[in-house]
């Protein structure tokens, strides 16, 4: 186990925008961050980072909490995985305890893979640079292919043998089950007459004879493998790659994501390509801010991951047409993500990876910036240019070209491109915007029905919640709750009379500090009053624990706390929705008080709203007792008078609030 100091260093050291700015593209929006929630699929920005509690909260999908969870929660790590990737990224001395027999029995088989996949490329580039095979084969290849030594340790490529078992054999000699060699895809069970032969020395390698092309996630660690055979053979497959597993998920994977998303980032802009060969090479040439959809056809999921950190793709080709043709249908999704896409066309005879080895990373950039174009001019150019004088065909490209523009969700992306194609294809406009608002009609129905209520009303759920909200227990607990994690170290200040002491027998006005949270928790208790929801009275509970130990608690306690409870409400009640505007007071001249100002009242008034929310459910619990009581004849005296108690309690609180009881 991680000691508790290493555990403390870290929480001091990690600062949260660095670590979600690795994967958020973040903007700084008054003291906080904002960006796209990178857990739930949105197109306003309602993810927010504080810099001041170290914690990050989404409005939309409601998680949040410290640096951990959200490593925790994007990566599905363990919570000592996720300390110890953060030790790695600020370069923390890890120090651990004996560990806990049970925690070594119940780790993770998602952990087997990673460290399998590890041991696989670790394996796979000693054979590249130690065999006479790989050296021969795989090393001459990427050499040929213009990688650099340096290159190829950078990407962790390697070279598998060509004989039939050779990883299998050696990865269960070093203690490796052949059940994680399976579920990786690093190998498969042999088979005679259509039945599976077991046995652990009966495995075959997927990738023998193949170059290795490692697949990262955005944390670096290797989740597949892409291989390619180099010899000729025309039953096998120029390219295998790892099947679907724990970790790994085609879909949602970018080949050279981790290597990419800072220059991403700073580009504002991602260049899309379709091999492996093309990213090493462009990345090699200078030009980092580069990803590949590993062959499969681009996925909204992919889409949205380079939505993470910029609107901007360019999507570079080489002059096949056929296959510029095939991909359209993955730039439709690109826009109707609300991305913004450019096409870059290679020279005949060229692809990103031969361009940038022939000239170079500063004449590739050069190209591509030069040679770019908006996507529609381009796919509208694409299929004039096959439709010569044919009427028929012309209309069909009329309906292709404003089906694409009628998926872009912005209104006024849509006009400008519908003004920019009637004039390129020689239709009236208003024809155009007839045929799309058709299309989008079409798609509105097939959209809407329940899918998008919660996104087209927001607002409305928000505040018909707030109201529901303020008529619970729950919501006054909750509440205490926020002003002690808050305010729990400000101070109160209370008018007491205390005697002079040059005249006794007079008194004196006395200005008293108290501190809000001695304060609220010596007014529950002296009232015993139990919270009702569980984690509020959990909360309280360890509260109360943590002042008879201290003078102060610190928020961050509960916000670094492993109990998933105490962290997530601390994120919630730490993270407020709202900010004004610095200019809200000059452009509309109404003076908001902060909080803090008026925080003597607020806490005042919270604690007797508790107090009446209290005694109104205790009236209401004598109430029904006394009219047990009459129904079974019993004296209701006691009952009676203790109800007339409670009434008088009732009157006073609220007093106290302003309300008025009518009777």
């Amino acid at each position: 186990m991680i000691t508790k100091e290493t555990i403390d260093r870290i929480f001091e050291t990690v600062r949260i925008e660095d670590v979600v700015g690795d994967f958020v593209q973040l903007k700084k929006r008054g003291v906080n961050y904002l960006g796209l929630c990178p857990f739930h699929n949105e197109k306003t920005p309602s993810f927010n980072v504080n810099p001041v509690r170290n914690i990050y909260k989404c409005f939309g999908c409601g998680k949040g909490g410290n640096a951990v969870n959200f490593i925790m929660e994007l990566e599905h790590y363990t919570y000592p995985e996720a300390l110890k990737f953060l030790a790695k990224k600020y370069s923390i001395e890890i120090e651990e305890s004996v560990p806990d027999p049970k925690e070594i029995e119940l780790r993770d088989e998602r952990e087997s893979l990673y460290i399998l996949n590890s041991f696989a490329s670790k394996t796979f580039a000693e054979n590249l640079f130690d065999n006479e095979e790989g050296k021969a084969i795989g090393l001459s290849y990427f050499h040929e292919r213009g990688f650099s030594d340096e290159t190829i340790r950078k990407f962790e490529l390697g070279y598998s043998l060509a004989d039939w078992s050779a990883f299998s054999e050696h990865a269960i000699k070093n203690g490796y089950k052949s059940e994680f060699i399976i579920k990786t895809g690093l190998g498969y069970p042999r088979q005679k007459d259509g039945e599976v032969i077991t046995g652990n020395e009966k495995l075959i390698d997927r990738f023998r004879g193949r170059v290795m092309f490692p697949i990262h996630n955005l944390s670096g660690r290797i989740i597949a493998f892409g291989g390619r055979i180099l010899k000729k053979d025309d039953k096998a497959a120029k390219y295998v790659n790892s099947p679907e597993s724990d970790i790994y998920f085609k879909s949602k994977s970018l080949y050279g994501i981790f290597f990419a998303k800072k220059a991403i980032v700073q580009k504002d802009n991602c260049y899309l390509v379709e091999g492996y060969t093309d990213v090493i090479s462009l990345h090699q040439s200078g030009i980092e801010n580069v990803v590949a959809s590993s062959g499969t056809s681009l996925t909204v999921e992919q889409i949205r991951l380079i939505g993470r950190y910029t609107k901007n793709i360019t999507v570079l080709y080489d002059g096949d047409a056929a296959g510029i043709k095939a991909s359209l249908r993955g730039i439709d999704l690109i826009l109707e993500e609300g991305l913004n896409v450019k096409v870059a066309l290679f020279p005949d005879g060229d692809d990103p990876d031969s361009y940038s080895r022939k000239h170079g990373g500063g004449a590739t950039a050069t190209f591509i910036q030069e040679n770019a174009k908006d996507f529609i001019v381009f796919k509208t150019n694409l299929l004039l240019s096959e439709v010569a004088n044919d009427p028929i065909r012309k209309a069909g490209l009329i309906r292709d070209i404003v089906e694409t523009i009628s998926k872009i969700p912005d209104p006024i992306t849509r006009s400008v491109y519908i003004k920019q194609s009637s004039a390129m294809m020689d239709i009236e406009e208003q024809v155009l915007i007839a045929e799309m608002n058709k299309s989008r009609k079409q798609q509105l129905k097939k959209d809407v029905p329940g899918n998008d209520v919660e996104e087209l009303m927001p607002d409305i759920l928000f505040q018909q919640a707030q109201k529901d909200e303020g008529l619970t227990t729950e919501s006054q607990e909750k509440n205490i709750i926020r002003l002690l994690l808050n305010f729990g170290n400000h101070d109160l200040h209370f008018d007491m009379e205390v005697e002079d002491e040059t005249t006794p027998e007079q008194k004196k006005i006395q200005v008293v500090a108290v501190k809000v949270f001695r304060y609220i928790v010596e007014e529950i208790n002296t009232d015993e009053i139990t919270f009702e929801h569980r984690v509020y009275n959990s909360f309280l509970k360890k509260y109360t624990e943590l002042l008879v130990e201290q003078d102060t608690v610190d928020p961050q306690v509960f916000l670094n706390s492993e109990n998933p409870d105490f962290s997530g409400m601390a994120v919630e009640l730490l993270s407020p929705r709202y900010f004004l505007s610095e200019n809200w007071g000059t452009m509309h001249k109404i003076i908001v008080p902060e909080e803090e100002s008026v925080l003597k009242e607020a806490v005042e008034n919270a604690v007797i709203h508790l107090k009446n929310r209290k005694i109104q459910k205790m009236i209401e619990e004598n109430q029904r007792l006394i009219k047990e009581a009459h129904e079974r004849g019993d004296d209701c005296t006691a009952l009676i008078e203790r109800h007339m108690k409670l009434e008088g309690i009732k009157m006073e609180l609220s007093k106290a609030l302003g309300i008025d009881i009518l009777r």
